[in-house]
């Protein structure tokens, strides 16, 4: 396997399981959320924004742009213009509908709801606290994992389509 499989493989396999964590997400803790009473949903929030700040995260999530981008360029590189452009778009997508919207949306919202001192709140606080938080938090995350879905979508067709 040469460096431009290699790469390609990363880029489809890790944009698939971002896209499948987000996806798996909005499908099951979402609508799972949606059921639980002010206290326990910004406590559970809370305690998994701080719970998924770890390498099985972080590596592929951030990484991601990083093998896409670098498998995009090897692929143009050696005249692999098809799957070049597939493989840009995959990084486009991700960078900015998936790592931006992340670092630019999700992560102050979750910054925010850190900082909220659950102990002391009382029930109009906590109900004030999550109706800032939970609907804001949750259309980023569709869009992002939208983006997710499209990046692996990309990715995939680069790894399907013949090599030019």
């Amino acid at each position: 396997m040469n460096a431009n499989d290699l790469l390609l493989a990363t880029g489809v396999i890790g944009t698939g399981l971002v896209a499948g964590l987000l996806y798996g997400w909005a499908v099951s803790v979402i609508p799972g959320t949606t059921r639980v009473g002010d206290h326990t949903y910004v406590e559970t929030m809370q305690d998994i924004n701080r719970a998924i700040i770890n390498p099985a995260f972080i590596v592929p999530f951030m990484g991601m742009p990083l093998a896409l981008g670098a498998a995009s360029v090897l692929h143009f590189r050696s005249g692999d213009v098809r799957r070049g452009w597939l493989l840009a778009g995959a990084t486009g997508t991700y960078l900015v509908g998936v790592l931006g919207v992340t670092v630019r949306g999700n992560i102050p919202l979750n910054d925010a709801l850190d900082a909220f001192d659950l102990p002391a709140a009382a029930g109009d606080d906590l109900s004030e606290r999550r109706r800032t938080y939970e609907r804001p938090w949750n259309r980023l995350h569709h869009l992002r994992t939208a983006a997710g879905v499209v990046s692996f979508g990309l990715a995939a067709a680069a790894a399907m389509v013949a090599a030019d």
